[in-house]
């Protein structure tokens, strides 16, 4: 994996994976506009802080499809 952070306050902005080439993951949290779509797949559930919440219809973890 490829991480690329904001050369200001260090923040991930993206990452690519040799795993799904073609493919740029945003982290959801840089995006400040509540027009924003909800996301679509929750990841890293298992390992959340307790205090991390999510809504009660968030589908769970699905693995991509590649190709």
């Amino acid at each position: 994996m490829t991480f690329h952070f904001c050369p200001t306050c260090g923040s991930t902005v993206y990452w690519e994976s040799e795993s799904f080439p073609g493919y740029v993951i945003v982290a959801i949290g840089n995006f400040a506009d509540p027009n924003f779509p909800a996301p679509t797949v929750s990841v890293w559930e298992e390992s959340r802080h307790p205090w991390v919440s999510l809504p009660p219809d968030t589908p769970p973890k699905r693995v991509a499809k590649q190709g």
